[in-house]
């Protein structure tokens, strides 16, 4: 079995390696943070040939534990989650929470040559205080949606479409831009923003000027008008609303809330 899910895991990263926004996040990562947001998800081919019954056994012995989990469902009573969960947890190891990782944002730039006929930019920032500052967080989720984009055929869809900035702004104008959309990854107590691009080589230097260019339009006053962020804002609301339709969306939703704030928020 371990044999088989190694072969799964390898074949999973090799797929991940062909997928260049995945690589720039990893990239971004590393780059942009000092401590526990620069390491990478992805494990290399080397640390996997290393890993053994042993390892992993360990591994699970040390993790696995009551203050790492959270269970979370949606659509049934709570006795009745109780009356499920209790025998399958009741013997996890009660052990003391450990204490969260530190990241401190610090800035960077990498760059990787790669065998590809378009080149991959993407240009961030920090989110200072992550989701435990909301208000900064409800920013920026807003903002993503003011700035939208997507790919140079994309019609439609929440942030994408005739309406978004960078759809108008940018992929209406530029033929040599394939894609272009705004992003981001929000942590507890920090995140990134930005702009992920692909175009031709050629044009890759013009493109990330006009990344630092549309961020620098939508921060300075007057540039985004009150009809621009409204529709921004009831685009936000009517993509929450939509994924909290799915009990699946909903619940993990229910178990981040635990894991950031130590509490579920009223989804009302």
């Amino acid at each position: 079995h371990l044999l088989e899910r190694l072969q799964k895991i390898k074949s999973e990263i090799s797929e991940v390696s062909s997928n260049p926004q995945g690589l720039l996040l990893e990239a971004l990562h590393s780059a942009g943070y000092s401590g526990a947001l620069a390491k990478p998800l992805m494990a290399t081919e080397s640390a996997i040939r290393r890993l053994d019954i042993s390892t992993l056994e360990e591994f699970i012995h040390e993790n696995y534990t009551a203050p790492r989990m959270v269970l979370a469902a949606s659509g049934l009573e709570h006795d009745e989650l109780v009356l499920i969960a209790e025998p399958l947890l009741s013997d996890l190891p009660g052990v003391k929470r450990h204490e969260e990782p530190k990241s401190v944002y610090v800035g960077g730039d990498y760059r990787c040559q790669a065998d590809s006929p378009n080149t991959h930019i993407a240009l961030a920032f920090e989110v200072p205080g992550g989701w435990r500052q909301e208000k900064t967080a409800m920013i920026v989720t807003v903002l993503q949606m003011l700035m939208g984009g997507g790919g140079s055929f994309s019609v439609g869809g929440p942030g994408k479409g005739m309406h978004s900035r960078l759809y108008l702004r940018v992929l209406n104008k530029y033929d040599q831009i394939e894609s272009f959309s705004a992003f981001n990854s929000i942590y507890n107590d920090s995140g990134l923003f930005g702009i992920h691009a692909a175009t031709s080589p050629d044009f890759a230097s013009t493109a990330v000027d006009l990344a630092a260019g549309e961020l620098l339009e939508v921060a300075t006053p007057g540039k985004v008008t009150q009809e621009q962020l409204d529709r921004a804002k009831e685009a936000t609301k009517a993509a929450v609303l939509m994924n909290l339709e799915s009990r699946i969306v909903a619940s993990e939703d229910i178990g981040r809330q635990v894991l950031t704030y130590g509490q579920s928020v009223n989804q009302n």
